[in-house]
């Protein structure tokens, strides 16, 4: 079924913004607690940043690039375009997601644990 234009735009245009807003503040956040954003040296963390959106979500930055796919899915609004968003969620959680866990419960030990615990991975 086809969208009115101005429809899919503010779907895209809303889904984008969230996506932006999921990776800004993160790293925003990541900054104030002096610790790095660079998800491939998890192991140079010096905290853990627990509030705020990580503490509704333990991955808001790959969450945002999931919703970024899916705002340009509904931009183009063809069902294909979809398929992207699942493959990248399963990428990044077993390529990516995986080895930062495990970097940050050998660094925090029992409060990353009680963290986990606590926050879903995605949502």
């Amino acid at each position: 079924m086809a969208l009115p234009s101005s429809l899919r735009l503010t779907l895209a245009a809303a889904f984008a913004a969230l996506g932006l807003l999921l990776n800004l503040l993160p790293k925003l956040a990541f900054d104030r607690a002096g610790t790095t954003v660079n998800p491939l040296h998890p192991t140079s963390s010096r905290a853990l940043v627990t509030t705020g959106l990580h503490g509704i979500s333990r991955n808001p930055m790959y969450l945002g690039h999931a919703l970024l796919l899916f705002a340009w899915a509904c931009w183009l609004q063809h069902p294909l375009a979809l398929i992207g968003v699942p493959p990248y969620i399963a990428y990044v959680t077993r390529f990516q997601i995986v080895a930062e866990e495990r970097a940050l419960a050998e660094t925090f030990g029992a409060t990353y644990q009680a963290y986990r615990a606590r926050v879903r991975r995605w949502l």
